[in-house]
């Protein structure tokens, strides 16, 4: 697997309707935009959630860590990255949100996921092999 791969980027503009009244993006948008980069790198790798269900899993997220080094506001551009850090048991993946200008950091975080078989409803404590062969795969 190259770990480069495991990576994915998207570059977003804070929109108006995400900031507080201090023009602030509001802490709970990170989230959404930790998802848009994590879409990216779960199609890289070929195992995005349609894929994921069809394979028989669902993967819910059971953990998340946000810091807020800095701050992003209304019309600020940014770059969210997504790195796959763990696979083996679960899906952990760190964020880096930084200003495209700039390059500053803005804001830190990952996300972890398990993998729950849809037909029992059982948590897997391993992840499933599906899960690594779509990463062997991924050139």
């Amino acid at each position: 697997m190259n770990a480069s791969a495991c990576t994915g980027e998207v570059e977003i503009v804070i929109p108006f309707h995400d900031v507080d009244m201090m023009q602030v993006a509001w802490h709970g948008h990170y989230l959404k935009y930790f998802e848009l980069a994590r879409g990216v790198l779960l199609d890289r790798i070929g195992y995005n959630y349609r894929e994921m269900q069809q394979s028989g899993y669902l993967w819910p997220v059971i953990e998340v860590h946000v810091r807020y080094p800095g701050r992003t506001v209304y019309g600020q551009r940014v770059r969210v990255q997504a790195m796959l850090d763990e696979w083996e048991n679960r899906l952990r993946i760190s964020y880096l949100l930084t200003d495209v200008e700039s390059g500053r950091r803005l804001t830190t975080g990952h996300t972890v996921q398990v993998a729950v078989h849809i037909a029992s409803g059982e948590m897997q404590f391993t992840s499933p092999a599906v899960l690594r062969e779509r990463l062997q795969a991924t050139p």
